[in-house]
């Protein structure tokens, strides 16, 4: 055989459009179309709001200034950190509606330790410590009680509130609150709140975790289908503790940061972080990675939801019109869930 004319002959054959394999078009399809478009509409709502509230009439004057940017930033930082806690048992299949009143509960006991003239770094080892029992105590009513988690996590962030009633008479802590702290809550670094640092940070730290370590992998691998998880050999019970756990010590977490910007420790503000926060972890579904709980969908629904609540206290609507888009998105967040979650089994 000529390996020449085999060669010319192949040659020939490639360039023949009639038999050659079809190239790969570089042009986005409808679907892909589709996809994109699913990925960025929320992030896309969201610019779509400023622009609104930037030309409305009663907010065009207080809304796009650099004074609200960096207060809706910065009152958003300890509430992302929150959602991001939410997050990573939602990733599991499971459910933390505890994680607003452990943050209450964790910025009380920080506020105390600091007002008793405690350093800055006690306090945020009670704080995280605190986050730690919670997130064990529903970790393990969840896996060796068999209770459901939305029960177990409702039950245990009423007990918490009681605590913290019980702890403060209902007054906030306001005394000897250190002044390198709030000076951290209240300042900025090239025009940014620090705090909003803090968040960004822990949002990297959190999709690393997610994303790029065997772990991730198996929170996702259960989250996908316990009962397969469980017949590659994962350790279902232990895993599903674990994501409790860490959601407990990143509320414990924000607790401090929430005294750092506020200065306090207020007993009522735990429970108004729960609803905006696993709203925002809910309707992750519908950004960036569709139909997953994602880290970067949180922080979209994030500013999103900021946005839309900013404006409207701006445009001096009554203060229940903020619980309305908030549990809206709440309702949007889980029938999203529902429907992508239903899509992703029918393409299975």
């Amino acid at each position: 055989m000529n390996i020449g004319s085999a060669s010319a002959e192949r040659s020939l054959v490639a360039d023949d459009p009639a038999v050659a394999p079809p190239r790969r078009s570089r042009r986005l399809d409808g679907g892909t179309l589709l996809r994109v478009a699913e990925a960025y509409a929320l992030l896309g709502l969201t610019v779509a709001l400023v622009v609104l509230f930037s030309l409305l009439p009663a907010t065009r004057d207080t809304f796009p200034t650099a004074a609200n940017l960096q207060a809706t930033l910065g009152n958003q930082s300890v509430l992302a950190i929150v959602a991001l806690a939410a997050l990573i048992p939602l990733v599991a299949q499971a459910y933390d509606f505890s994680v607003g009143a452990t943050m209450g509960l964790a910025s009380i006991l920080a506020a105390t330790v600091l007002s008793s003239g405690s350093p800055i770094v006690v306090a945020l080892a009670i704080a995280v410590a605190v986050g730690l029992a919670v997130g064990v105590v529903n970790g393990l009513l969840v896996t060796r009680a068999g209770v459901s988690s939305v029960v177990v996590t409702l039950g245990t962030a009423t007990i918490v509130q009681g605590a913290v009633s019980w702890k403060t008479g209902g007054q906030s802590i306001v005394n000897g609150i250190s002044t390198a702290l709030t000076d951290f809550g209240s300042g900025d670094l090239l025009g940014v709140p620090l705090v909003v640092y803090v968040a960004l940070v822990v949002a990297c730290g959190v999709y690393f975790l997610l994303r790029h370590t065997p772990y991730g992998r198996y929170v996702q691998a259960l989250g996908s289908n316990a009962n397969a998880a469980r017949l590659v050999g994962l350790n279902v019970n232990r895993l599903t503790l674990s994501t409790f756990v860490i959601a407990g010590a990143l509320a414990g977490g924000a607790g401090l940061l929430q005294v750092a910007r506020s200065g306090a420790g207020n007993p009522q503000v735990g429970a108004g972080f729960t609803l905006p926060a696993i709203a925002a972890a809910f309707l992750s579904v519908a950004a960036i990675k569709p139909g997953r709980f994602n880290v970067w969908g949180t922080i979209v629904a994030i500013l999103f939801l900021s946005t839309l609540n900013s404006g409207l206290n701006l445009a001096g609507v009554s203060s229940y019109v903020n619980d309305f888009a908030n549990g809206t998105a709440l309702i949007a967040g889980v029938a999203l869930a529902g429907v992508f979650g239903r899509r992703r089994a029918g393409g299975a």
